[in-house]
């Protein structure tokens, strides 16, 4: 846009052909008088902007050697649960999550786990615990992502009924029980704005909760391969790295 004497001029490529015209409503006045030509302008530009999202994530996932989820979250198959699993929790199902004592009842009742439903299903629907999230419900995206016995899970592929007994970490269990103080890796994330919509953010936490206990100086390519398997649609991936290496104490 030029300012001018005579009013705004308003410069448009308009279907590869550079229009002039006055006045603020020009652009409206050209798109009625070439709508495809703004059409066509406009798809342009959206496939402009989806193939350099997509490169920006091709490059990542390439930056990951073998690519492919990670080799560290476990349940990637939901399977129907064995007799013996079965057996072992028609009296009830017992569990600790971020470090309270559950004991559910097996059945179809509300407030009861069915032997169909999945941990992420009873975390959020039983259990109140809304942090952990359910993104693709198919095991891909990494969203459900909690630690079980202190490794990182996919809970939608994960029964309720073969959880009994186990230790169960959410997102809302890292903080300080008694101050409420955040863990410094998600404030770690907080720092270095390591988020947009923050959808996928809990699953990612966990999994470098996950990461930075057993390595607790992970290199950048160590961070990489170990979130290969949790996936962002906002393309934050260079600020998680810089998150989980500041947590670490090598940031970027």
């Amino acid at each position: 846009m030029i300012n001018s004497n005579s009013g705004s001029i308003g410069v448009y490529r308009i279907a590869g052909k550079r229009i002039r015209s006055y006045t603020f409503e020009a652009k409206s006045d050209l798109r009625e008088r070439y709508p495809k030509g703004f059409r066509k302008t406009e798809l342009a530009k959206r496939d402009k902007t989806t193939k350099r999202r997509k490169n920006t994530r091709r490059q990542f996932g390439n930056s990951v050697a073998g690519g492919g989820a990670s080799r560290r979250l476990e349940g990637g198959v939901l399977r129907k649960p064995s007799e013996a699993v079965l057996r072992s929790v028609k009296d009830g199902i017992s569990f600790n999550v971020n470090g309270q004592p559950h004991d559910l009842k097996v059945g179809n009742q509300p407030g009861e786990v069915d032997t169909s439903h999945t941990l992420v299903h009873t975390l959020r629907e039983t259990l109140g615990l809304t942090g952990t999230k359910v993104g693709c419900d198919h095991g891909a995206c990494g969203a459900c992502t909690v630690l079980i016995d202190g490794k990182p899970v996919l809970s939608c592929m994960t029964l309720t009924v073969e959880c009994h007994g186990k230790n169960i970490t959410t997102v809302e269990g890292l903080k300080d029980p008694e101050t409420g103080k955040l863990h410094h890796l998600q404030q770690a994330f907080i720092d270095h704005t390591a988020f947009q919509c923050g959808f996928c953010t809990p699953g990612i936490i966990i999994t470098a909760k996950a990461l930075l206990d057993e390595n607790p100086f992970p290199t950048e390519q160590e961070v990489k391969e170990a979130l290969a398997g949790n996936y962002c649609r906002c393309i934050s991936h260079y600020h998680v790295l810089s998150a989980v290496l500041g947590a670490s104490g090598k940031e970027r």
